[in-house]
């Protein structure tokens, strides 16, 4: 289990209002930005009545359901956990990022953002086309912007740790989804992307894998306030935590994906093995100086 020394409170990046009074839930500062950690890779971010979902999976199927049989999303637990959406944003198409995707946008009629491999996937889902925005084909200039609300969404290049065996895990695209339910090796990669969202004048970013492509990342993506980036797979990425503090220098880092994701979403969080979750965190820390770094339970909150 992660040390719970790591973890942040609810309100460790907390915005106070003139008043110096943060208020509860449905009195938020109209400056506020909601930040909830949805375990594995996934967030929701929440500002003036509008919920951004990034690589939502709350599914969680067990080890031996991903070995044996084909994926099915747990639509009682998207309905607990991620009930509204305006958009979803994809990073990548592997099982543990997407599968639940086209039941959210179903539900929700929320945008979805993605590759063309999380498009095709959304076809094949039968999710209205009108919803779905294929980025990857949309991409001019090294950068995608897109507005949702009050939030702005900025989508830059980027790529997956070759975490199996110097490989990225099930390389290619998605482009055979006819018939669903899939095998978790149909899920294959896909495009890869690192998406900034702004908001309320905070800009958060996004790494879905532990890896990054300096060159895609342009300097007004730099020092966001808060890096939302991958545990899994990162001490197979040459220099990794040295490499984020000299491109992005973020302000604070919530680590993510460090989670067994097999195991029930209801059930408290547990580590994935030889993570090295904490060596991860000193060397982040000698990199960026003093930079809030930690995470937060699934569900847990940070406002910004």
């Amino acid at each position: 289990m992660i040390d719970r020394a790591l973890f942040l409170p609810r309100d460790a990046f907390a915005t106070r209002d003139d008043g110096g009074n943060r208020g509860e839930r449905g009195e938020r500062g109209e400056r506020e930005v909601i930040v909830r950690w949805l375990g594995t890779a996934g967030f929701a971010l929440e500002h003036g009545g509008f919920t951004v979902l990034v690589d939502p999976y709350v599914t969680r199927a067990s080890l031996s359901q991903c070995m044996l049989s084909a994926l099915r999303p747990d639509v009682s637990a998207i309905a607990r956990h991620v009930p509204r959406a305006d958009a979803i944003v994809v990073g990548h198409t592997h099982f543990d990022h997407v599968l639940d995707v086209p039941v959210i946008a179903k539900r929700t009629k929320a945008r979805v953002f993605g590759s063309t491999s999380a498009a095709h996937l959304c076809r094949a889902a039968e999710v209205d086309a009108a919803q779905v925005v294929d980025v990857e084909r949309a991409i001019k200039s090294g950068v995608f912007e897109a507005e949702v609300g009050p939030f702005r969404l900025r989508f830059f290049p980027s790529a997956h740790s070759k975490l199996m065996l110097g490989r990225v895990p099930w390389p290619g695209d998605i482009d055979d989804c006819d018939a669903l339910p899939m095998r978790l090796s149909h899920y294959r990669c896909g495009a890869v992307f690192a998406c900034e969202l702004a908001v309320a004048g905070k800009r958060v970013l996004h790494l879905g894998s532990a890896e990054l492509v300096e060159a895609n990342l342009p300097k007004s993506a730099q020092s966001p306030d808060l890096l939302l980036t991958c545990v899994a797979g990162w001490t197979k990425s040459e220099r990794f935590p040295e490499r984020l503090a000299k491109v992005l220098a973020p302000r604070n880092v919530l680590l993510s994906h460090w989670d067994d994701f097999f195991r029930p979403i209801d059930e408290e969080a547990r580590a994935l093995p030889v993570l090295r979750t904490h060596a991860l965190i000193d060397r982040l820390t000698r990199a960026c100086g003093d930079v809030r770094i930690g995470v937060v339970g699934i569900g847990g909150e940070l406002v910004l």
